[in-house]
């Protein structure tokens, strides 16, 4: 990791979300700074700034980080994925959906830092307990929902996700499907 003298400023360079970036980034810098500041990523939030709310949580190469207690440096040539990342192709995360179906959002302050610290919880452990979901998510703080409905939509989505995998496998097992050779377009068929 390179090292900043105080006022100092250097270029970095990271994947976010999938893309890399490359942002100016002062000594003092933090990641929650880069990201929100410099990349207009506004969904990690900035609660307590001392890592005790996890309302900043983002995953930097995979593990649930509190990017308010990270130096933007050590993001240098690494992969950090924001809550901004967790959709695809216009359609929510699983983890998304669950969250809405089972009303674990209020307020909304939290619900960034759980989404991501409960997707790299799935990653890691795609069948978690509800014990090891509170445990995963213990670094969070919700002061508006309590964390029944969290966990239970987490809980739900691990199963969700379990189920997406087994049917993709069982598609994917059972082979291309057959289909006539109609030796060309079907227009040029039509026309023969």
């Amino acid at each position: 990791m390179k090292q900043l003298e105080p006022g100092a400023k250097a270029t970095m360079s990271f994947k976010v979300n999938g893309n890399m970036v490359e942002v100016e980034v002062s000594a003092g810098d933090r990641l929650i700074d880069v990201l929100r500041e410099g990349l207009r990523l506004t969904g990690a939030k900035e609660g307590c700034g001392i890592g005790e709310c996890g309302a900043c949580t983002v995953l930097l190469d995979g593990r649930a980080v509190n990017s308010c207690l990270v130096p933007a440096m050590q993001a240098e040539g690494r992969e950090v994925e924001t809550v901004e990342g967790l959709a695809k192709d216009g359609r929510l995360h699983p983890l998304q959906e669950a969250f809405i179906e089972h009303t674990a959002v209020q307020c909304g302050f939290c619900t960034p830092g759980m989404l991501m610290s409960a997707a790299a919880l799935i990653r890691e452990n795609p069948h978690p307990t509800r014990e090891e979901i509170a445990r995963a998510i213990s670094g969070n703080l919700c002061r508006c929902t309590g964390y029944h409905q969290i966990i239970s939509a987490i809980e739900d989505a691990a199963r969700r996700m379990s189920q997406e995998r087994f049917d993709r496998s069982r598609l994917e097992s059972s082979g291309p499907a057959v289909t006539e050779d109609l030796g060309g377009s079907s227009d040029e068929h039509r026309h023969k």
